[in-house]
């Protein structure tokens, strides 16, 4: 008869051999443990959970991640930074994550007065924290001032606020132009509404600066709160002024009445720019179908931008129901971990850090690279924004179409809404 020890043995031999093939890799090695930090309460939170969510169970399915001599499995960690609501959680959150639940790595982050907060908590920790949700400049300037100290930042999307500028100011052109040739305005008048936010500071200045030069009219500045529910007065003062366009740059959840109020007003504006909500397949049914004709940057559409795109957002979609916000961009963000830990045979910032600056690799919105600062590189045949549109109760991507060259699969025209041509 066998030894009760020898059973033992034998049983816990068949139970392995028995499990699946990622339950054997798992039992190789430590997990690699990655906070998602973010508003866990909001979308921008929810997508970077889900996007990470899904590459987490790509990598262990199959077999996890190549560190050494070992695959590890990834495990995630939820850690709620609440930082639409209060910014100075956010770092608490993070602190918590790395000293408690002994995180490897981060990825997320939104507001950018929070990321710039948690970036100082990755630094002291030396932890390499990749942003998936915040493009305040200053971030990225951090690393190339003193890279000792914040080497250990990385930015996938959005681009550096003064990169978003740019693009938005490439899309306002021609949307411009449309206008223009549409309606025969001669001289389009532009309303800038953005949001109180460290991050809108330089797109305020840069709008002051750059619109009369492109030979438009800057007709006013607004700035409503991030979290307002009610922008009526706002778009009244803008009705006044006779605006074409209301140039938008609007992160938090004021998008949706900002949508919302614009339809029911029926404003005889173009509202475009940056309006975090309006990239959601939500925000339609949030307005109450009155959000037609918002526009707004985006990363993630039914368009082909990389071959990646498309399976991507598909799987996204048959899993949580809608187009992912460009917060699940932390897809992409545990891919290039994961292949960094392999090439650097560690989790360790010290030694993931220079294998991650060598990142030159086709993601799901772009292709990604990184600039001295640690920021995504924006560029044709880089990372390009989307322009997307609501039309009709579709999300609708009209940019780039021939900007710099650029065309993307699936791209349509922009249109100009109908009360607009009434008046």
């Amino acid at each position: 008869m066998p030894s009760r020890s020898f059973l033992a043995a034998a049983l816990a031999l068949a139970a392995v051999l028995a499990a699946p093939p990622v339950a054997r890799a798992q039992a190789k090695g430590d997990p690699i443990k990655i906070g998602i930090v973010g508003p866990m309460a909001f979308i921008q939170g929810e997508d970077a959970w889900n996007g990470a969510s899904l590459a987490a169970e790509e990598i262990n399915a199959a077999g996890g991640v190549q560190v050494g001599a070992v695959k590890r499995p990834i495990q995630l960690v939820k850690v709620d930074t609440n930082e639409i609501l209060n910014v100075g959680d956010a770092t608490n959150a993070l602190e918590r994550a790395i000293t408690r639940d002994k995180i490897d790595f981060a990825v997320g982050g939104f507001r950018s007065e929070a990321a710039l907060a948690m970036q100082e908590v990755a630094a002291d920790n030396k932890k390499v924290f990749i942003v998936t949700g915040a493009s305040l400049d200053k971030m990225s300037d951090n690393v190339v001032k003193d890279y000792e100290r914040y080497k250990y930042w990385f930015r996938i999307l959005p681009p550096r606020s003064s990169d978003l500028v740019k693009a938005s100011y490439a899309m306002l052109g021609a949307i411009a132009a449309q206008v223009k040739a549409e309606l025969g305005v001669p001289a389009v008048k532009v309303a800038v509404l953005a949001e109180k936010a460290a991050w809108t500071e330089g797109f305020v200045k840069a709008a002051q600066a750059n619109i009369p030069k492109m030979g438009m009219e800057l007709v006013g500045v607004f700035q409503p709160s991030a979290t307002a529910t009610d922008v009526g007065p706002d778009l009244t003062a803008i009705r006044a002024t006779g605006a074409h366009l209301v140039f938008t740059a609007v992160s938090g959840p004021m998008g949706v009445a900002l949508g919302r109020q614009a339809g029911e007003m029926r404003l005889p504006a173009i509202v475009f720019g940056i309006n975090v909500e309006a990239q959601k397949e939500t925000f339609w049914k949030s307005t109450g179908g009155k959000g037609n004709y918002v526009s707004t940057l985006n990363f993630y559409a039914d368009v082909e931008s990389t071959p990646k795109t498309m399976p991507f957002v598909e799987a996204f979609r048959k899993k949580y129901g809608r187009l992912p916000t460009y917060t699940a961009s932390s897809y992409d963000a545990l891919m290039i971990l994961a292949a960094a830990a392999t090439g650097a045979g560690s989790v360790e910032g010290d030694k993931v850090v220079p294998v991650l600056e060598k990142t030159d690799t086709i993601g799901t919105s772009s292709r990604l690279t990184f600039d001295k600062g640690h920021d995504v590189t924006f560029a044709p045949g880089h990372t390009v924004p989307l322009g997307v549109q609501w039309q009709d109760g579709k999300l609708v991507a009209f940019f780039p179409n021939g900007w710099q060259g650029i065309t993307f699969k699936g791209v349509k025209p922009f249109v100009v809404p109908p009360e607009m041509k009434k008046k």
